[in-house]
């Protein structure tokens, strides 16, 4: 099945406002691109075959475009609508089935990532992939394209869950690890120094220089 990833990708000085207590804006900035550029480069060892990255940050669009993705300008009305723009292009490039990820979960396993899309399922279908909290929505799964309009925010992972079944989807709910891990505050940031298996690779080792202390 044809699969195409969708990221969509805040400018990176304005993303993960969340972590001003803790990190100052240069360090901040810095992370946001090592954890989107570790993310694209673990896209690139999974079975995809297009990375669509809608963004209006330019370093976001050449980190991309340097490893062979496909660049969409982000309107900037919001995630969902980015994710929907991103949407659209795979489904005019020939999609099967979209996966829809985010830029902050530096963690991410191609390994599992290869699991989940091995899973068989009988479109029109949605899989939901929650965050560690398992109300949030760190990626979805959806076959065809069109089988579901994005919904992220806050309490999403059940929302996405009712809207498809509410068209009468096949819809689930799985856990991935590597993909529970999305980098918000001081606290999720002390979770993945725990990682240690060699992914996260540049997040990581921003994070170990004594300056992002």
């Amino acid at each position: 099945m044809r699969t195409f990833a969708v990221l969509p990708v805040k400018r990176f000085g304005v993303a993960k406002q969340r972590l001003r207590g803790g990190l100052d804006p240069a360090t901040r900035e810095a992370l946001v691109e090592a954890m989107f550029t570790d993310v694209v480069d673990s896209l690139l060892r999974a079975p995809v075959e297009r990375i669509v990255v809608v963004t209006a940050s330019a370093a976001a669009r050449t980190i991309a475009a340097d490893r062979g993705a496909e660049v969409v300008a982000d309107r900037e009305l919001g995630h969902n609508a980015a994710a929907e723009l991103g949407i659209d292009v795979a489904v005019r490039g020939g999609a099967q089935q979209v996966l829809l990820v985010p830029g902050d979960c530096p963690a991410l396993d191609p390994q599992e990532l290869a699991g989940l899309l091995r899973r068989s399922v009988q479109p029109p279908s949605v899989i939901v992939v929650p965050d560690r909290h398992g109300t949030g929505t760190n990626a979805l799964l959806l076959s065809p394209p069109d089988a579901l309009a994005p919904s992220f925010g806050p309490g999403s992972a059940q929302r996405h869950l009712e809207l498809a079944r509410a068209r009468g989807t096949d819809a689930q709910l799985v856990e991935l690890p590597s993909l529970a891990l999305d980098i918000d505050t001081p606290e999720d940031i002390e979770s993945l120094t725990k990682v240690s298996d060699g992914r996260a690779r540049l997040t990581l080792r921003l994070l170990s220089q004594p300056s992002a202390c």
